[in-house]
């Protein structure tokens, strides 16, 4: 599973030829979310702030996570995105 970014404690994944809606993972201690990238519905269980942080970078990126989401549909390797600062 390719790792997209990290920051805060928090790591962006996605799965090479994932089921669909388009989506990525995101794993913070034992904790783990996905996150729809269309729509950012989310599903698992977070704490507040890291979701928040989740969130907010989700906000700043979804263009690219959809462009990452194809890529690794296509068995490409997805291009890293900038952390949350």
């Amino acid at each position: 599973m390719p790792i997209i970014s990290k920051f805060l404690g928090i790591v962006i994944m996605m799965y090479w030829d994932d089921h669909l809606p388009p989506h990525f993972h995101a794993k913070y201690g034992e904790h783990e979310i996905t996150v729809n990238i269309p729509d950012g519905v989310v599903e698992g269980r977070f704490p507040k702030r890291a979701l928040r942080h989740v969130l907010e970078w989700y906000e700043l990126h979804k263009d690219e996570l959809a462009e990452d989401w194809e890529l690794c549909r296509e068995k490409g390797i997805p291009k890293p995105i900038e952390p949350l600062e």
